[in-house]
């Protein structure tokens, strides 16, 4: 006896869910679409100047620093280390940096540029000490990654306090400030054209070129990339050395900025960075990170600061609700991967 099926008219077929866009998008993008969106229309509701092209310019300006050390913690995070030395190459980079301007324009008094050029390339060597040191301690003699950049880190905050007795250097010359810190070409701070090709080299770099693929690799399993051919040590040490570069690079910027040489630059920003890497899930075991990912986050932090400053809610308080909104960010981001798996 058969049965016969009755075609489901057009007018009764069941409309697709309206939330099954958003389920998508939320599980190729993770929450971070929905966040910022959320802050924008909050603070734009907030206040009209939120949303000017003044105050997204110096957004813009102020996640410089943090995206370009973000940039080089996700290095070492997909490598499945981690760098918390980042604040001392940064502190380091500014104080060497500005006593050598400060030296040099005593010998070279007509020689602006010449000065201007010793000063970053001191500063740059001095970071580069910093990735050399954590390079070789953690791919050479098989330190942990926590122990090698906390040690790195004491030393090179001593030495910085040391060249500095604790007071900043002052006294840089006028065009170094006025190009790094406040410059613009064709309109765009200078700070954001560089960060615009730090973004772009290492995007590149992590995915077209072989050594990122190695980084991923290594990250992976570690043992499986040796066994394959791949130069384990050589990668984990070229990928401290460059995230010692890259925040040596914010250092620069951020001594342009304050124009002065402060052995306090660093700050917090090394955890800050951990932080915005985890939140655009960069993996704590290594091998899964995404440059794009990466930098939204950085910028993301930045727009909420921003925003809460606009809307004048005090530094303490902005504490308390940055610290639960990452929490929260990463709660749902552990949420959206358990709903990957159950997918697959």
């Amino acid at each position: 006896m058969g049965y016969k099926v009755e075609p489901i008219k057009a007018d009764e077929a069941p409309a697709p869910s309206l939330l099954a866009p958003l389920r998508s998008l939320f599980l190729r993008a993770g929450v971070l679409p929905f966040f910022l969106v959320a802050a924008i229309v909050i603070f734009s509701f907030a206040s009209a100047q939120f949303l000017t092209v003044q105050n997204l310019t110096n957004v813009a300006r102020q996640s410089v620093y943090l995206v370009l050390v973000s940039l080089g913690q996700m290095l070492v995070l997909v490598t499945g280390g981690f760098d918390l030395s980042v604040g001392t190459a940064i502190a380091l980079t500014s104080v060497v940096s500005a006593s050598t301007m400060v030296a040099a324009v005593a010998v070279f008094p007509d020689s602006v540029w010449l000065v201007i050029a010793l000063g970053l390339c001191a500063g740059f060597c001095a970071a580069a000490v910093v990735g050399l040191l954590n390079g070789l301690g953690i791919s050479v003699f098989g330190v942990s990654p926590f122990i090698m950049t906390l040690g790195v880190q004491s030393v090179g905050a001593g030495i910085a306090l040391f060249i500095t007795g604790g007071v900043p250097i002052g006294n840089l010359p006028f065009e170094f400030a006025d190009f790094f810190g406040f410059g613009r070409v064709f309109g765009v701070p200078v700070p954001v054209l560089i960060a615009l090709v730090a973004i772009a080299v290492m995007w590149i770099v992590m995915n077209r070129l072989r050594i990122g693929a190695e980084v991923y690799a290594v990250g992976g399993n570690i043992k499986a990339a040796h066994l394959s051919g791949i130069n384990t040590a050589k990668t984990l040490f070229l990928s401290y050395l460059a995230c010692s570069l890259l925040a040596s690079l914010a250092g620069i910027l951020l001594t342009a900025r304050v124009e002065s040489g402060e052995t306090n630059l660093g700050g917090s920003i090394g955890l800050e960075s951990i932080a915005a890497c985890v939140i655009a899930g960069v993996s704590l075991r290594g091998g899964i990170g995404r440059v794009e990912n990466v930098v939204l986050v950085a910028f993301f932090i930045v727009l909420v600061q921003n925003g809460m400053n606009v809307m004048q809610i005090g530094s303490y308080m902005q504490m308390v609700l940055l610290g639960s909104l990452l929490i929260l960010a990463v709660i749902i981001d552990q949420l959206r991967y358990r709903m990957l798996l159950v997918r697959r």
